[in-house]
């Protein structure tokens, strides 16, 4: 029996899933990572905790399963970045998380290349993507080391090799979109010409060993964490998209061996090199959804994000009540950091249930603002929105979703989406077959078709689009 173990690395948790070739999961270790957040858009992670949940829910996963691993495949945050010294390993500052926006400064100066940005790398100049972010912290925290996504330095602890994989590279803003190199035009812009970077390699080839987990393993399964869940999802063609609602919500549409630039707003990166398959994504993003909730449940308005259906069950509407779910800046299309959160129409006969409500409403519109995008584009049509992730469990979420875009919905049937993706990746690389053979889970829980009038939906989609213009002028 080929058992993998899959290693997905997040911005709230570390996931170890011990998995065979038919999907079946053998075991299942989960552990918090917490990240902290300060003025100015700080967003910082502790790279020693990073690494030691990768390896203890390894170690307890492999215990678990009480089976030999054949590969192993890991999944990471994407634009999160650090610097550390290739000679020890050592950190030599925080993880920067993706949702840290103190890079901003970095792209106000670079506005007017913007166009030039996109067109070469697919993504937009945005404190988001990696490149920004990189060139803030050797500005502002140091010049020493090598400076990377947070998947090299995670690999080189593993296996002491240098590398990312074209997923993640795609995500930085240095990748050349259409050569899937790095590219020497994007390094001088960001001041970065002179870094050491890392070995870009496929998503499914052997890349290094590790004796962390027991024998030495070959890592042969790599992607960034939602190029891997659309992976599970069995988003293989052009047109097929998944969503997956996690500290934010991530859509992404494949769109096939072209790698087209979005007109309306969204990013184009890689979505894997497997097999011999070379496929390209659009995307766009909700940045605070699963952090949202969390927010909400801080503040006293929510309980906890598991009584989320139980309190929004008891009101037909938000009576009004518009919430912008941007704590953290919009994301694709709208594509602006300095936004925050909006809660608008409040009223003496507004509740809790109200508010969490039209926060639901909030999330969904965002996501449709995707959809839309997607559409404005002239792709192929997303006609079922597939998706992932913890807050798939909100039945009320689900059906506020539906509606609001107007399209059926749905839920993978395993919570485990990112994981069972890079699992498939490194059966993939692990042994040489069909690129389709890699999806291990074909699966779904549930469908969600939409319920609410037409005439009802486009009101509460205007009422949302309206505060929307009012406040940030989109």
């Amino acid at each position: 029996m080929t058992a993998v173990l899959a290693l997905d690395q997040g911005t709230s948790g570390t996931k170890a899933l011990v998995v065979d070739e038919a999907g079946n999961v053998l075991s299942c270790v989960e552990l918090p990572v917490t990240p902290t957040y300060g003025h100015g858009g700080l967003v910082e992670q502790d790279p020693m905790a990073l690494l030691a949940s990768v390896i203890d829910t390894g170690r307890q996963a492999v215990s678990q399963a009480g089976v030999e691993i054949s590969a192993i495949g890991l999944a990471n945050q994407g634009e999160t970045v650090l610097a550390w010294d290739p000679a020890t390993g050592e950190p030599l500052t925080p993880m920067i998380v993706w949702q840290d926006s103190r890079a901003q400064n970095i792209c106000d100066e670079l506005d007017d290349r913007s166009k030039h940005i996109a067109a070469v790398t697919g993504l937009a100049n945005e404190p988001y993507f990696a490149a920004a972010k990189m060139a803030w912290l050797r500005r502002s925290m140091t010049t020493s080391g090598v400076v990377t996504t947070s998947d090299s330095w995670l690999l080189h602890q593993l296996t002491g090799e240098f590398v990312t994989d074209v997923s993640t590279a795609s995500r930085t803003g240095l990748l050349d979109l259409d050569s899937r190199s790095w590219s020497q035009d994007m390094l001088t812009l960001y001041s970065l010409s002179d870094e050491m970077l890392p070995r870009i390699a496929t998503c499914s080839e052997h890349v290094g060993s590790t004796a962390l987990f027991g024998s030495d393993i070959p890592v042969t399964g790599l992607a960034v964490d939602q190029q891997s869940a659309l992976f599970a999802q069995g988003c293989l063609a052009g047109g097929q998209a998944k969503c997956t609602y996690g500290t934010g919500a991530f859509l992404l549409a494949n769109i096939g061996e072209t790698p087209a630039r979005s007109r309306h707003g969204l990013t184009t990166s890689v979505a894997w090199d497997a097999a011999g398959n070379h496929s390209y994504v659009v995307d766009g993003q909700v940045f605070t959804v699963g952090s949202m909730m969390r927010w909400l449940t801080s503040v006293g308005i929510l309980d906890g994000p598991e009584r989320i259906d139980d309190l929004v069950r008891g009101v037909a509407t938000s009576e009004g009540v518009v919430v912008v779910p941007s704590l953290a800046g919009l994301g694709a299309p709208h594509s602006d950091s300095s936004a925050r959160a909006v809660i608008s129409g409040l009223s003496l006969n507004t509740s809790q249930a109200h508010i969490v409500r039209a926060t639901l409403e909030g999330i969904a519109i965002q996501v449709l603002d995707i959809l839309d995008a997607i559409a404005a584009d002239g792709g192929a049509p997303v006609e079922i929105l597939r998706v992932d992730g913890g807050l798939t469990r909100s039945h009320e979420l689900m059906q506020i979703q539906a509606d609001l875009a107007g399209r059926p919905v749905e839920v993978f049937a395993s919570p485990h989406a990112t994981a069972l993706g890079v699992a498939g990746l490194a059966v993939l690389g692990l042994k040489s077959g069909d690129f389709n053979d890699g999806v291990l889970e074909k699966r779904k829980l549930a469908r969600y078709e939409p319920q609410m009038s037409q005439d009802q939906a486009a009101e509460v989609i205007a009422n949302h689009r309206h505060v929307m213009s009012s406040i940030y002028g989109n």
